[in-house]
């Protein structure tokens, strides 16, 4: 596929892609050429394997985890309508444009980013972050650098002010209300899926 762009008419119900994803035709079209050039035996949809071979999603701590959520419980394959549906998620936010009502919340918004952040670290899908699990996404961060024992503590005491209703876990909101200050909206955004 090469440098050869698409013709927007050979994307499969580009339309409805665009209204779910928020992305303009130029992006959709830009990530189709970009997902069959991952889908390198044109078989329409990609597998793990092909995932892995993102340079970005190689280096990056959490890119299994990242590439797990391209994928429905149980399956191993994605077509590119599902694929652009993960991707969305980190779409810049577009400044000054507020959401309009009797529409579901875009897939760019700062609830949906903090969901698909919080899913990385909830891996048993229960709805809370447990000690456990903060202590693998910590490892997988931090590697070797730091003892077992650190790792232990950190997580305990992330665990700990963060736990509202002190349960030992961290739900939804109460990761929500923990990462209020920060900017997800930028953190959680590519410039090249504007």
């Amino acid at each position: 596929m090469g440098c050869q762009s698409s013709h927007p008419s050979a994307i499969p119900e580009l339309e409805e892609i665009m209204q779910e994803t928020g992305f303009s035709q130029a992006s959709v079209v830009r990530l189709y050429d970009r997902f069959q050039a991952l889908d390198k035996q044109q078989k329409g949809y990609l597998s793990k394997y092909d995932l892995q071979g993102i340079g970005e999603l190689a280096v990056n701590p959490l890119g299994d985890r990242i590439i797990n959520a391209f994928f429905k419980e149980g399956e191993e394959l994605t077509d590119f309508r599902s694929f652009i549906r993960v991707l969305a998620h980190f779409r810049p936010v577009e400044e000054g444009k507020s959401k309009e009502t009797g529409r579901p919340e875009p897939m760019n918004s700062r609830l949906r980013k903090l969901q698909f952040a919080f899913q990385l670290y909830d891996q048993d899908s229960d709805g809370k972050i447990s000690r456990d699990e903060m202590l693998q996404v910590l490892r997988l961060m931090v590697g070797i650098q730091v003892t077992e024992e650190q790792l232990a503590c950190i997580a305990e005491r992330t665990i700990q002010e963060a736990d509202q209703d002190g349960d030992g876990a961290i739900s939804f909101e109460e990761f929500a209300t923990s990462v209020e200050k920060l900017n997800i909206e930028q953190r959680m955004s590519l410039r090249l899926l504007k």
